[in-house]
C-alpha cells in the first residue's frame, strides 16, 4: 500500500512539474513571439514582463548613442524590436521613416509618453491619447512662447541672466551649474507665466524639482524604487503649483468683489482661470490646470539646464569656441548706439556664431532621447510590420549621430552648423512633424542669452566635476561644479579656467 501511494505521489510531482514547464514554455513562446498581422521587425523580447529594461537602464558614461542601441542596430539593423518596462517596443534607427512617420500623427500613430508622465494625468488620459489636450496645450503656449513673444521678452531673459550669475558670483564660493540653472530658469517661468516670485519660497526649486532624476525609471511603485521616488517627490511640486493657482483665483475674485478693473489675460495662468470659467471642454478642471502648469515647468526646466550645463563643459574645454564667441558679442557691442541699452531682437538674429553653438549642443545633449508614439494602425515598413498597440521609438540621437550627416559626430564643432542651417534632416532636438515643440525657439533663445551675458560680463573657473551620464537621458552624476567671477566691465575678457 506504502508503495503503492509513493508511486502515486511521484507520478502527481511528475506530472506537475511537466505541466509548470509545458505553461512556462508555452508562455516563453507567446512573449518571444507576439501576434503579428505579418513578420515582426528583428530583435528580443527579453524575459517575460521585464523584457529588456535592465540592459536599457543600464548607465552610458558618453554623450554617444548608448551601448543597449548600438549593440542591437549592429546585430538587426536599423529597426528592431525589444520590451522595455512591460511594453512592446519597435525602436527605429531608419532617418527616412522617422521623417515619414513623424508626420502620420492621427493615421498611424499617435502621441504617447512614458508611464511615468502619463501618471500625472490620469484622469486626463483617454483625452491625451486622443490628443485634444495636446492641441489645447500646443495652442494655448502658442500665444506666450512663440516666436513673436519671444522677441518682447527677450530683453526680460538677459536680466535673469545677469541676475543669476551676479548672485553665483556674489557667493564667493563654487556653485552646481546645473541646479543653479533650473533655479534660475524657474524663477523666471514662474514670474513669466504665473506673476509668482519664487523669492518667496523656503526651499530652492532645483530642490522640489529633484524628482527630475528619477522620471525615466521603470514604473514600479514599491518604496526604495527610483519611481517610487519620483512619485512621491513630486507632490512637493505639484502643491506649490496647486497653491499658486489657489492664490490667483482668490486675486481675481476679490478684483471682482472690489469692483477693480477686468485684468486682460497677460499670463499664462490668467487665461487658463478665464477658460475654466467660460470653456465647454470638460476636462478643463483646477486638476488640470495645476497638471498643464508642472508640464510647462517640466518641459523647461529640464531641457534648458541640461544644455546649458553641456554648454559649460564644452566651452571649457574649446577656448576657441570661447574666442569666437567673444568676438561676435565685442561686434554686437561695438555697432550699438547706446552702450548702456540691453540686448534686441535684431542684435541676437544677427549672433550667427551662437546660434551655431546652441545647435551644436542641442545634437550633443540629445535631451529628447526618443519620439515616443502609440500604433493605431499596423505599420507596414521594409518587409516588416509594427503591430496597432506596440510603441513606436524614432531616435534623433542617431541622425545626430550619423558620419555620413554629421562629421566626426562625436566632436563638438559648432563650425559645422556653418551655411548648413537646422532643418528635421539633420537635428531633431524638439521633436518634429505636428508635434515639433511650441516652445523651441523659447528654449533656444533663452540658452543663448545666457551664454551672451556669461561671456560678456562673467568668467568662471571649474572645480569639479562635468562628467557625463546617460540612462537614459543625459545626466552630470557628479554635478558641475564651478566658480562664477564677474568681470570687471571696464576690462572685460571671456574666459574660464580649468
Amino acid at each position: 500500500m506504502i508503495s503503492i501511494n509513493s508511486s502515486w505521489i511521484s507520478a502527481s510531482v511528475l506530472f506537475l512539474i511537466t505541466s509548470v514547464v509545458v505553461s512556462l514554455t508555452h508562455y516563453w513562446y507567446k512573449w518571444s513571439h507576439p501576434k503579428c498581422n505579418g513578420k515582426l521587425p528583428p530583435g528580443s523580447m527579453g524575459f517575460p514582463l521585464i523584457g529588456e529594461t535592465i540592459q536599457f537602464l543600464i548607465p552610458s558614461h558618453s554623450v554617444d548613442i548608448p551601448p543597449f542601441v548600438k549593440k542591437r542596430l549592429s546585430k538587426y539593423g536599423k529597426i528592431f524590436r525589444t520590451s522595455i518596462a512591460g511594453q512592446p517596443v519597435v525602436v527605429s534607427a531608419d532617418h527616412e521613416f522617422n521623417y515619414h512617420i513623424i508626420q502620420q500623427e492621427g493615421k498611424f500613430v499617435q502621441l504617447w509618453y512614458m508611464d511615468a508622465f502619463t501618471a500625472l494625468f490620469e484622469e486626463h488620459m483617454d483625452s491625451l491619447n486622443k490628443g485634444i489636450i495636446h492641441k489645447y496645450m500646443k495652442r494655448t503656449m502658442a500665444n506666450y512662447v512663440g516666436l513673436e513673444r519671444v522677441k518682447g521678452v527677450i530683453g526680460r531673459m538677459e536680466v535673469m541672466a545677469n541676475q543669476g550669475l551676479r548672485s553665483w558670483s556674489a557667493t564667493k564660493s563654487p556653485i552646481e551649474f546645473k541646479s543653479s540653472v533650473v533655479d534660475m530658469v524657474a524663477g523666471f517661468t514662474l514670474k513669466e507665466f504665473c506673476d509668482y516670485d519664487t523669492g518667496l519660497l523656503e526651499e530652492k526649486m532645483s530642490k522640489k524639482f529633484a524628482f527630475l532624476e528619477s522620471m525615466m525609471s521603470i514604473p514600479v511603485n514599491i518604496p526604495g524604487t527610483a519611481y517610487h521616488k519620483f512619485m512621491q517627490s513630486h507632490k512637493a511640486a505639484l502643491k506649490l503649483v496647486r497653491d499658486i493657482l489657489g492664490a490667483r483665483i482668490k486675486s481675481r475674485e476679490s478684483d471682482v468683489t472690489q469692483q477693480q478693473p477686468q485684468r486682460q489675460p497677460m499670463i499664462v495662468l490668467d487665461q487658463l482661470i478665464d477658460d475654466l470659467k467660460t470653456t465647454s471642454e470638460e476636462f478643463i478642471t483646477e486638476s488640470f490646470i495645476v497638471i498643464f502648469l508642472f508640464s510647462i515647468l517640466l518641459a523647461t526646466l529640464e531641457p534648458v539646464s541640461s544644455v546649458l550645463t553641456l554648454a559649460m563643459v564644452y566651452l571649457t574645454d574649446n577656448p576657441l569656441v570661447v574666442k569666437e564667441l567673444k568676438e561676435e558679442y565685442e561686434r554686437v557691442l561695438k555697432n550699438r548706439e547706446n552702450a548702456g541699452s540691453g540686448l534686441t531682437w535684431t542684435e541676437y538674429k544677427s549672433m550667427t556664431f551662437t546660434h551655431q553653438v546652441v545647435n551644436e549642443t542641442l545634437r550633443m545633449s540629445n535631451t529628447v532621447p526618443g519620439l515616443l508614439r502609440k500604433v493605431i494602425k499596423d505599420i507596414d515598413v521594409n518587409g516588416y510590420v509594427i503591430p496597432e498597440g506596440w510603441t513606436l521609438v524614432c531616435l534623433p540621437s542617431c541622425l545626430h549621430f550619423d558620419p555620413e550627416i554629421h562629421e566626426d559626430p562625436l566632436v563638438f564643432n559648432p563650425w559645422r552648423w556653418n551655411g548648413k542651417p537646422p532643418t528635421t534632416k539633420n537635428l531633431l532636438a524638439f521633436g518634429g512633424g505636428i508635434r515639433n515643440c511650441v516652445g523651441a525657439d523659447y528654449a533656444k533663445v533663452m540658452i543663448g542669452v545666457t551664454l551672451h551675458v556669461l561671456i560678456t560680463k562673467f568668467s568662471w573657473t571649474k572645480i569639479k566635476g562635468g562628467e557625463v551620464c546617460r540612462m537614459p537621458v543625459l545626466r552630470y552624476p557628479n554635478g558641475f561644479h564651478v566658480k562664477i567671477t564677474e568681470q570687471d566691465q571696464t576690462k572685460t575678457k571671456a574666459s574660464y579656467k580649468e
